[in-house]
């Protein structure tokens, strides 16, 4: 009869997730995140266009913190789903498939997303 040794627990936080993984983790996510948001922003517009109180109120309701709070996690959804998107059909035509060039452009991503996301912050608050 043989013993193997196995983990006693098994532990998300000690698993070494490399950049690139992140990065699609997170493309997905993204992508998740904004089909499902699709019906607020079309409610949001359709509201605005109705009258001028309509569009008051739709103005009004992004100067609660909770909206403004959703708001960036959407722009960060779009940003990110654009940018890892570009970066996968970078991959779909075999450019930046090797390691070294997969860990460039998941940093990239990231880099411009944080930079995007700040410019965009910048107009919302």
């Amino acid at each position: 009869m043989r013993t193997t040794e196995r983990p006693v627990f098994f532990n998300l936080l000690q698993i070494a997730v490399p950049v690139p993984a992140m990065v699609s983790f997170a493309h997905r996510v993204s992508g998740i995140v904004l089909a499902l948001s699709i019906p607020f922003p079309i409610y949001l517009l359709q509201r605005s266009l109705r009258s001028a109180e309509d569009y008051a109120w739709v103005v009004g309701l992004f100067a609660h913190t909770t909206v403004k709070a959703i708001t960036i996690i959407l722009l960060w959804a779009l940003i990110h789903h654009c940018l890892a998107g570009i970066r996968h059909l970078l991959f779909d035509i075999d450019i930046g498939v090797g390691l070294r060039a997969a860990r460039a452009s998941a940093w990239a991503v990231i880099w411009c997303e944080f930079g995007l996301l700040a410019l965009a912050l910048g107009t919302l608050l």
